[in-house]
């Protein structure tokens, strides 16, 4: 979604996101910091030198900034940010790995780490070059109170009919960043709709819904979830109906459903994976947490503490390139207690790091201050996950459909031990024109990891 318009770079989350369990307080005074040779200046001069002090201390690798980084240069703190990212070059990786330090203004953070809103609720996608659907609905939002559904295909947007791939600009426009608009969908029993929307603040939802199938011989749970965003509470009851459901109607096999996840909050992580993780992996090590070496007296560790009554020896993670920050940080937690069958048309997104917000004048600043590794060890996906089998995304179906394309490929692997097979009706590959469409439109999506604050920690 939208989200409040806030162009947030793919974190590690893509809803709150929190690297363990402890609560890290930082005791900061806006603006206390000065750049090292600066002085005087404008308030907006001052935020700038404290932003990029700050990153000289707490970034994971700040001893790749140079002296010569001029922060007074760039336009705002986020602008800071994006520059340092050019500064993170890790052992094995040609690049710079850093595509995620940011910042933001606090009032703006405050409704999107809250799950807080403000857009049409709609989440599109082109399923091929000039075949445009509707890949998420919002529930509470403008569309999902119209009652529009994922996989309702668009056919008109404010009248334009030039509904294709080498029109994603206007699209983009229309759809992401305009308060109102006017859309045409075909509805998958071919009757049209007109409906004209308003852009609207609502709480955005993460769990999507919950079902069981029952395959004779097993029964498989699946939970598809958004986003490790929003309010806690709500978030953790979640948690416990659905795996309370799962376990009054003896599931044997779990299928999440994460592939639009782009992360969120460590903590809502924890608790899912205290679910998944099966009896012989209570007390085990779920994951540590490291600083860089002028903070490493903060660094944790988070040992599991199993939850509910499955048992369960493998789970099925329904993935995509969208896949982010703690969602992928559940992948590698379970990976050394179970086996995790990942399943989707792309790999995951890459972000084994994370941060959390630095309050400097009215902004807060992310620069990445913190790596995750699981039980062996392993946490340097800056890659991303390789799948385990390729499906294509059923977009042309919404979530819950036993025949839509990535849910059916793992029910049948669940009944049979094998993978469906594409059918014909299934989309083709898509053009380089129509992923560069899709990339634009991902990029107004969350993604990212926030951990809570450690007690006592104070930056220097």
């Amino acid at each position: 979604m939208n989200r409040t318009n806030l162009s947030i770079p793919n974190l590690f989350f893509m809803r709150p996101i929190f690297l363990s369990t402890i609560l890290l307080v930082v005791l900061l005074t806006s603006c206390r910091k000065n750049d090292a040779g600066s002085g005087g200046g404008s308030e907006a001069d001052k935020i700038k030198d404290t932003s990029i002090s700050y990153a000289r201390d707490i970034y994971l690798w700040y001893d790749q900034i140079p002296s010569s980084f001029k922060a007074r240069s760039y336009s705002d703190p986020n602008k800071i940010m994006e520059a340092i990212r050019a500064y993170s070059k890790e052992p094995g990786f040609a690049n710079p790995v850093d595509r995620w330090s940011f910042a933001t203004k606090k009032v703006d953070w405050d409704n999107t780490s809250s799950g807080i809103a403000k857009d049409f609720g709609l989440n599109i996608f082109f399923r091929t070059d000039n075949d445009l659907r509707v890949r998420l609905v919002e529930p509470l939002s403008p569309a999902g109170l119209a009652g529009v559904k994922r996989g309702w295909r668009i056919t008109k947007i404010n009248g334009n009919t030039n509904i294709t791939a080498g029109n994603a600009d206007f699209i983009v426009d229309a759809v992401y960043l305009s308060s109102t608009v006017s859309l045409t969908f075909q509805k998958p029993d071919g009757n049209s709709v007109d409906l004209n929307f308003t852009e609207a603040s609502y709480q955005s939802k993460s769990i999507y819904g919950d079902y069981v199938f029952d395959l004779g011989a097993s029964k498989v749970g699946y939970l598809v979830y958004n986003s490790f965003l929003g309010d806690s509470a709500t978030t953790i009851d979640g948690f416990a109906a659905t795996f309370n459901r799962f376990s009054s109607e003896s599931v044997n096999d779990v299928i999440v459903d994460l592939r639009y996840n782009g992360g969120g909050y460590v903590s809502y992580q924890q608790a899912l994976a205290n679910y998944l993780v099966p009896a012989s992996g209570n007390g085990g090590l779920m994951m540590k947490q490291e600083f860089n070496d002028k903070y490493n007296q903060y660094n944790s560790s988070v040992n599991f503490s199993k939850k509910g009554n499955l048992n369960l020896s493998r789970l099925f993670v329904i993935v995509s390139n969208n896949t982010a920050s703690a969602s992928e940080l559940l992948i590698n937690n379970l990976k050394p207690y179970m086996n995790v069958i990942v399943v989707g048309p792309q790999r995951t997104y890459g972000k084994p790091v994370g941060y959390f917000d630095i309050p400097v004048g009215d902004w807060y600043i992310f620069p990445v201050s913190t790596r995750t590794t699981n039980k062996n060890g392993e946490g340097n996906y800056f890659d991303g996950f390789a799948l385990n089998h390729t499906v294509a995304d059923g977009i042309d179906k919404d979530f819950g459909d036993p025949a839509e394309s990535a849910l059916a490929s793992v029910l049948k692997y669940i009944g049979t031990g094998s993978f469906r097979i594409p059918v014909v009706d299934e989309a083709p590959p898509l053009s380089e024109e129509a992923k560069s469409a899709n990339k634009k439109m991902s990029e107004h999506d969350f993604k990212g990891m926030l951990m809570n604050r450690v007690p006592g920690m104070q930056l220097q």
